[in-house]
Formats: C-alpha cells, structure tokens, sequence
C-alpha cells in the first residue's frame, strides 16, 4: 500500500477521540485551541462531528447558518455538497474558512450532513484522504490543527486520523467512558496500519471531574493501573462555567474564573509538551 504524504514536520495535527459521547471531548478541543491560539501558535480547529457543538462554541446558530449557506462547511471539504451551486463547482478550504473565531484560532465549521457522509462517500476512491487533500492549499498557514471528532469511527473521524500527528482521549470517570478506551486504542492502530500512517498517544485527559467518591476514585485508579503515565496529571472539573463560556462563545480563559482557567492551562501546557510544541 502506497503511504500517504504528510505534512511538515514541523506542523502538529491533533484529533480529539472518544467512542463515547458526553465526556468533555468538544470542551477541550476548543479550549485547547484557544490556549495555542493565545500562545502565538497559529491554530485551525476543524469540527468534524456532525453535532457541530465546537463550531456552535465559536459561532451562533444565525452565524453558522449564514456561513454555511454562502461559504460552506467542512461537508464541503469531504465532497457531500460539491454539487449544490448552480455551477456545480466544489468549495475549498479557504472557501469554507471563518477566520478569528479567537485569536489566533481560525474554524472549519461543521454541518449537520456529516450524519450520513458514510453512505454517501461509500464509493469515494481515498475517501480517508479528503480533508488532508482540502487543507493542504492553507497547510502551511497553521502550526497547529485541532480536529474535533465525532464519537464514532466513521469516514470524518478516519480523514481526522489520516492528517492528524498526535491524538488525545477525553474520558470522564465512569464505568463506560474508562472501559471504553480499551477498545479505542487497537482501533485506532488498526486504522493507522490500514492507512499506512501513525499517529502518537498525546494521554488521555480526565475531564468532567466532580464530587469525591468511591466510584471515581475506583475509575480513576483503574486508568491509571492500565495507563500509567498516558494518564495526564491535571483534571478538568465539570464547573457551570464551562458551559456559560460555550453559550457566551468564548474560550474558559475569558470567563475570569481562576480554578477553571488554572485546570486548563495546566491540562493544555501539558499537551503542548506532550506534542511538542512550544509557544
């Protein structure tokens, strides 16, 4: 099998991964995205779930809308929509691009037709290779790309996975969300060997931490017996901040909360070092 290209070295793609739903993973994409963009790393957060929950982060529903009607989405990118316009001409990266939803941090927006871009892209030939395809005309503007991944292993995950460097699992601590990171890992290498790529283990990051208890510390224990240091030391606690930055479309850091700001600088400082990045 012929191997893909990648990118420069220098350039770090991050997916963010989970089978599971509800565990935080949106909640870090965008703010890690927001962490490097205010770090002077020059950042792209491309949604790939079809709940579009980072772009609505970033954007409001009137916004999304509007964008998606006249500049396109990301469905764009991966041929769903290539023959809407009358011209019948397909979107590019720079098309569909919201530049500055923070600083330093442009967006590739997501649309609701990702749900069925499997059945529609079934008979694509290198269909794990359209994103890395489309962005490869605006590549080398970004020193990071952050891809936001649905909760399953379809073909926008795949394309995430095909351009991504590194990737992080969110897990919040309870029985499924833990048990399902066993069965994450040989997926993902299965997926890799399949493309002909690799992608490094970043950790996994604890999100929606809450009250003490037996049941989380016995969750907790447990990743990290299995884990060991892919475990990252710093938690996100599950805070109403949280989600009053996400309606106010702003990253945690401009809620002028210390503790919420404090936990995700230090869980994306982490990450930064783990991919090695400096900024």
């Amino acid at each position: 099998m012929t191997r893909a290209p990648r990118s420069d070295a220098s350039q770090t793609a991050v997916a963010f991964l989970n089978l599971k739903g509800g565990v935080g993973k949106t909640t870090l994409a965008v703010n890690f995205a927001a962490f490097c963009g205010s770090r002077g790393i020059r950042t792209l957060l491309v949604d790939l779930d079809p709940q579009a929950n980072a772009t609505l982060w970033c954007l409001s529903l009137e916004q999304l809308q509007q964008h998606a009607k006249e500049c396109g989405t990301v469905a764009d990118l991966l041929g769903q929509r290539r023959h809407t316009s009358a011209e019948g001409s397909a979107k590019t990266a720079q098309d569909v691009l919201r530049e500055s939803v923070f600083p330093g941090v442009d967006l590739i927006p997501s649309h609701l037709g990702l749900y069925t871009a499997d059945a529609e892209l079934a008979g694509e030939a290198g269909r794990e290779y359209l994103l890395t395809r489309a962005l490869e005309p605006i590549r080398a503007d970004y020193q990071m790309v952050v891809c936001d991944c649905p909760p399953s292993l379809n073909v926008a995950t795949h394309n995430a996975i095909a351009i991504g460097t590194h990737f992080v699992t969110p897990v919040s601590l309870d029985f499924l969300s833990v048990f399902g990171v066993g069965l994450l890992y040989p997926k993902i290498t299965g997926i890799c060997e399949a493309l002909g790529t690799t992608l490094e283990n970043a950790g996994i990051v604890i999100g929606k931490a809450g009250r003490t208890s037996t049941h989380r510390d016995d969750a907790r224990w447990a990743l990290q017996e299995r884990f060991k240091t892919l475990v990252l030391p710093h938690e996100i606690t599950d805070r109403s901040i949280v989600s009053e930055a996400a309606e106010k479309h702003l990253p945690v850091f401009d809620m002028a909360n210390a503790k919420a700001t404090e936990e995700f600088t230090a869980v994306c400082s982490e990450l930064l070092t783990r991919v090695g990045v400096t900024g």
